[in-house]
């Protein structure tokens, strides 16, 4: 057998990416970090990536008699009252097949989220054979009252008999529900584990039952997706790429003709105009995603107690986010920062929730 690396997939991209290449007999033959400024590709070899687990839904399933597709697809059945997105939008993946009477281990994740992920690896120069969440390269421990619980960035992942979540550190008591909780602190002990999921992970998120293309070029909107799940890492993230193919010189042009020459597949729509006004709507702001994203982190940590909640990227909606503040005054703060940056902010709607202001609004092209 030769040698595997195994890669952990930082909350946000702009950290670097701990890996160890693990030997066939278990011995760790090189430690490091990856990052995307890095000068020399890594050299091929089997790759299993280590997902954040906060945003992959992880149950142990009584499924019924089948093929896989059959298996995934009751699976996905019994699981649809806990996710909060279309079918479509997820990946449904099958742990080994149980024992007679047993439960099955079955995740389900976002597909756009598996390809930000696979983005990211490929802007580092690998790729991934097996994408495994975090919270699965622990060993369940053997008693049913007793969870052991590691701490991977800002996720605190908790692994039982049947139980796995990795869950943010203020909610472990609530999640554990009375259970034991065990930390696990030695460096070793948990290397040994990553060791372990290197030559056998639990499961691949990647083994969808789909041969679903995975083309590398797109690591910004990994950069959003991972910054996404690194604040709000309960919530599956549900975001596609916008695309950057606008015409914005043609944005103010309502006549058939002007539209014909900037974007001809719009011509044949309907509203040619206000199909070109939907599109530059949600054209990315200047700079694109990444810009966005940051010009947006900046603006929310200069306001005190602000916090940003949600930042969504849609190819039809354009850039949204809904953030959270002590008063209403700070949206205009916000909304200053953000035009300096040459970027306008909308807001869709404003609601109080619990003493604090939650606003949702949209990101554009600064006018």
């Amino acid at each position: 057998m030769k040698p595997v690396r195994l890669i952990l997939i930082p909350a946000t991209a702009s950290q670097p990416a701990p890996f160890l290449i693990v030997g066939a007999d278990g011995h760790v033959l090189e430690r490091g970090e990856l990052t995307l400024d890095g000068d020399a590709a890594p050299e091929p070899m089997r790759t299993v990536a280590v997902t954040p687990g906060g945003d992959v839904l992880i149950r142990w399933l009584d499924l019924p008699a089948g093929n896989p597709a059959q298996s995934r697809s009751a699976a996905a059945w019994m699981l649809g009252e806990q996710v909060a997105t279309t079918p479509d939008r997820l990946a449904t993946v099958l742990g080994p097949p149980a024992p007679p009477g047993e439960p099955r281990l079955v995740a389900v994740v976002s597909r756009p989220l598996i390809q930000a992920w696979t983005d990211y690896l490929a802007a580092l120069g690998v790729r991934a054979d097996v994408m495994v969440p975090d919270v699965l390269t622990l060993a369940g421990p053997d008693a049913g009252d007793t969870l052991s619980a590691v701490r991977f960035g800002e996720g605190m992942a908790l692994r039982g008999r049947r139980f796995a979540a990795t869950v943010q550190s203020d909610l472990v008591d609530l999640i554990a529900g009375g259970r034991r909780v065990e930390p696990v602190q030695d460096p070793a002990t948990v290397e040994r584990a990553l060791v372990g999921a290197a030559l056998a992970p639990a499961i691949n998120l990647l083994d969808t039952g789909e041969r679903e293309g995975r083309a590398a070029g797109g690591w910004k909107r990994a950069l959003v997706l991972a910054t996404l799940a690194a604040l709000s890492p309960l919530v599956l993230v549900m975001a596609a790429a916008v695309r950057d193919g606008v015409a914005a010189q043609n944005a103010r042009a309502e006549t058939l003709e002007a539209i014909a020459a900037a974007a001809p597949d719009l011509a044949r729509e309907p509203d040619p105009v206000e199909a070109l006004r939907r599109r530059v709507a949600a054209a990315p702001p200047p700079g694109g995603i990444t810009a966005a994203a940051a010009a947006l982190f900046t603006a929310v940590e200069a306001v005190e107690g602000a916090e940003l909640d949600i930042l969504i990227a849609d190819p039809d909606d354009g850039m949204k986010a809904t953030v959270s503040h002590p008063a209403h005054g700070e949206m205009a703060v916000i909304r200053r920062s953000m035009a300096e940056a040459g970027m306008a902010v909308t807001e869709t709607g404003t609601l109080e929730d619990g003493g604090r202001i939650v606003s949702d609004i949209t990101i554009g092209a600064g006018r």
